[in-house]
């Protein structure tokens, strides 16, 4: 099969590996950087899902699910007490010669849903602003929200750090979802005393994933870095609070479904929010300047904010944008860790 990525594709995922924690995907990525048959196998994925996220997604998946091998032993997620020597890519190399029957379906079919519930630390200060601005209850439409963990970000505890203490804290105590990001900035977010009201909210995501479902639990799961082993605790909680407060999710195409979520489900009083994190990467040229156009258009009718976190080429902005019947203001109102374990504010 013609594989559609560069080389260089995988050195640079190995590179945000070893940013992100993961030594064991690094050595993964470098291996099958010089490994045709396994770029060949990864190149399965459907389009526009990044290759080394769904292969190594699958692999994991796999192991999560209780298929025993020696490759087990690299994973803390799997087999947190094992010791493991030597080398891991030849054990990797041989589980997916060995299990390809098994790896291809997923490959084939999953896609990247993660759904990193920490990102709700950068996304609820910004609620939070335009909450202040406005004096007005938010109505929340979210693209790309796979399992709807962030659309309940209101119900989740924050306790921002600055050294080891406490700065701020705000939310819900006793939730299942305790975030404590670090803050990176000399401001703290003047947040209100009380969450931000809620009035609405709904999500357009054209793969939802079903909660209800113990192999799109999995996929989930599986998503996540081997070593990133606290993630996998928040996940569990925020899956729980999930099944107890299940979210509207609309199935298709977000930029077909925007003009209806905005027109129909919105009252017409209130705070208007289109929000989107780490979505638009895989969105094409003409994808993102649609969503820009939609946006203008519908806000002749009413003011719309729209939120954004997404890669900008060099860092993780927090953007927001107000559209009102032409070009928008936007203003960035900090930047944060792409897995929300930071938060530098500036607004």
């Amino acid at each position: 099969m013609a594989v559609d990525v560069p080389k260089d594709y995988w050195a640079f995922f190995a590179s945000e590996a070893l940013r992100g924690h993961s030594p064991l995907y690094q050595r993964l990525a470098l291996g099958v950087r010089e490994t045709p048959e396994l770029q060949a196998l990864a190149a399965h994925a459907r389009k526009g899902q990044p290759h080394a996220n769904i292969l190594f997604g699958a692999v994991h998946y796999l192991l999560l699910g209780g298929l025993s091998d020696a490759l087990a032993d690299y994973y803390p997620s799997v087999r947190p007490a094992a010791r493991p020597q030597g080398d891991v890519f030849p054990l990797f190399a041989a589980f997916c010669k060995a299990n390809e029957r098994d790896l291809l379906p997923l490959i084939k079919t999953r896609v990247t849903n993660t759904n990193e519930v920490a990102r709700s630390a950068t996304l609820y200060p910004a609620f939070d602003f335009i909450a202040r601005e406005t004096g007005e209850a938010l109505h929340l439409i979210e693209i790309g929200p796979s399992a709807g963990l962030n659309m309940n970000w209101d119900r989740y505890l924050y306790s921002y750090m600055r050294d080891g203490r406490v700065a701020i804290e705000r939310g819900a105590h006793g939730s299942k979802v305790h975030l404590t990001p670090e803050l990176r900035s000399a401001a703290v977010p003047p947040l209100l005393a009380r969450m931000p009201e809620v009035a609405n909210r709904v999500g357009l995501e054209l793969n939802p994933v079903d909660l209800s479902k113990p192999e799109d639990r999995l996929w989930l799961k599986a998503l996540i870095w081997p070593e990133l082993t606290v993630r996998f605790a928040r996940l569990d909680g925020a899956m729980e609070v999930a099944l107890a407060h299940p979210q509207r999710i609309w199935p298709g195409d977000a930029l077909a479904l925007l003009p209806d979520a905005v027109t129909r489900e919105l009252p017409p009083n209130g705070a208007a929010v289109v929000y989107h994190s780490h979505v638009t990467y895989q969105f094409s040229e003409e994808m993102r300047a649609r969503l820009n156009e939609l946006l203008m258009t519908l806000s002749c009718k009413r003011p719309i904010y729209r939120l954004s976190i997404e890669w900008d080429g060099a860092d993780y902005p927090i953007n927001l944008g107000r559209y009102d019947g032409g070009e928008p203001t936007r203003r960035t109102l900090g930047h944060c860790d792409p897995h929300g374990s930071w938060l530098g504010w500036t607004a």
